[in-house]
């Protein structure tokens, strides 16, 4: 039993110790209307006060909407939603921790209007691209430090669906790759559909059709954003029209619909205005965001053995139009970027129920839409 608690003692001491040899930073990408202005903003973040304190903030790039980072962390990738016809783009950042600066690289054409969404593959070789407004993905090699060569790839769909106002034509929304790495999955909001697709790195086009090349959603879901299950054969999409969350059986490329479920506190509403999701890093919990006037994170837990869903609880993001969101690395924390309200709000995560509470730590600045926090060796 003494060497038990013995061992028990150490883990605990040594796990502390890696933890304090640690520096956690939050990006944000914004919409800044105008390049010459802030658009990517950088935090420390305290792991175990939720506290924030601003860095530094980097301008030259419009609107970086959506921001995700490179496996190794060593580089920022972000769209360009210029909302300007034939102006998107990706651009890529380098992040020096030791120095605690984001210099921008390199940018290309995204291959569409409007992108909304980045995503790399696990080898760090290959960024994929959602032109929401082109209804268009585009695929890129990573050529090294941090720089983007121009577009492998790009696919335009001209699709649509059953809500004329919101469905008229394609609009990709997500540009999301397997846990691991072998296809990439982008929800298409105007056609309802999830378009799937085989990396083959060595083909002149890298993006093959998955079998089937698509997975169907509900007439009318709108899906939005997608993620995967570290540990279980799940993917989950939330569905921005109807204010709904999909879980799917997940299997080489192939999404099976196993259970829908409310993300929606009334009933009455055209169009619901989900935005995204997250699973906790233990896999116990899944969170997602909803607009217009729920402006709320509903939380849900997720059966480990069958991976369905359960609604447990909805959560006030404190601010208007909860675009996206982020659990910290160690699950202690859940931090909310209202867009329409300016202010970033920290909420800490109880990690046996799943449940927020308020911390009373904010930050505000200008239309934050996109985090990501990682942890860095100091």
């Amino acid at each position: 039993m003494l060497r038990k608690l013995f061992f028990a003692f150490v883990i605990t001491l040594f796990s502390g110790f890696i933890a304090h040899a640690q520096q956690y930073y939050l990006f944000v990408g914004s919409y800044n209307r105008d390049k010459d202005k802030d658009g990517v903003y950088l935090f420390r973040f305290n792991y175990q006060t939720g506290a924030l304190q601003q860095v530094s903030a980097t301008k030259g790039i419009l609107n970086p909407s959506f921001l995700t980072l490179s496996p190794d962390g060593k580089y920022i990738y972000a769209c360009s939603e210029a909302q300007t016809p034939n102006v998107g783009g990706v651009s890529s950042f380098a992040f020096d921790s030791v120095k605690e600066t984001v210099t921008l690289l390199d940018r290309q054409d995204s291959g569409g209007d409007n992108p909304a969404y980045v995503g790399v593959d696990p080898t760090g070789k290959w960024l994929i691209c959602a032109n929401y407004s082109g209804g268009s993905l585009s695929i890129f090699p990573l050529t090294g430090g941090g720089h983007i060569a121009p577009a492998k790839q790009t696919i335009a769909f001209k699709d649509s669906s059953v809500v004329r106002s919101r469905q008229l034509s394609s609009h990709i929304h997500a540009a999301v790759f397997s846990p691991d790495g072998h296809y990439a999955f982008f929800p298409d909001l105007g056609a309802d559909k999830i378009h799937a697709y085989q990396l083959v790195p060595d083909a002149a086009a890298p993006l093959q059709p998955a079998n089937p090349p698509f997975t169907r959603t509900t007439p009318g879901s709108g899906p939005r954003h997608i993620t995967f299950h570290s540990r279980l054969p799940m993917a989950y999409c939330i569905e921005e029209i109807s204010g709904t969350v999909t879980a799917y059986q997940y299997h080489a490329g192939k999404l099976d619909s196993l259970q829908r479920v409310d993300a929606r506190l009334a009933t009455s509403q055209a169009d619901y205005g989900s935005a995204d999701i997250h699973i906790s890093p233990d896999g116990r919990f899944l969170y997602a965001s909803t607009r217009e006037d729920a402006n709320s994170i509903f939380i849900y837990s997720i059966n480990q053995q069958n991976g369905r869903l359960k609604q447990i609880s909805v959560e006030s993001t404190q601010g208007k139009h909860p675009r996206n969101f982020v659990i910290d690395p160690t699950g202690k924390f859940l931090l909310v970027a209202n867009q329409k309200t300016g202010n970033i709000v920290v909420f800490k995560r109880d990690q046996k129920s799943g449940l927020l509470k308020k911390t009373g730590v904010e930050v505000t600045l200008p239309n934050p839409s996109s985090l990501q926090i990682r942890a860095y060796a100091r």
